[in-house]
């Protein structure tokens, strides 16, 4: 199951709205470069393991 990464969960002076999609690693590899670009975090262990914590499985609209 894909999983998916949210802006809107953190709390964020910026009101970032970017959520970002794709399998476990994908999603926390690219929220973490993420949070180091735009928001100014610093890469580390302990900030991907807040991100892979907050992940949640991405739900998929079935169009009929």
């Amino acid at each position: 199951m894909r999983k998916v990464a949210d802006c809107r969960e953190y709390p964020s002076e910026m009101n970032c709205s970017l959520a970002i999609s794709g399998n476990e690693e994908e999603v926390v590899r690219a929220a973490a470069e993420h949070a180091v670009s735009v928001h100014g975090h610093q890469d580390s262990q302990e900030l991907r393991d807040q991100i892979r914590a907050g992940l949640k499985d991405e739900l998929v609209l079935q169009h009929t």
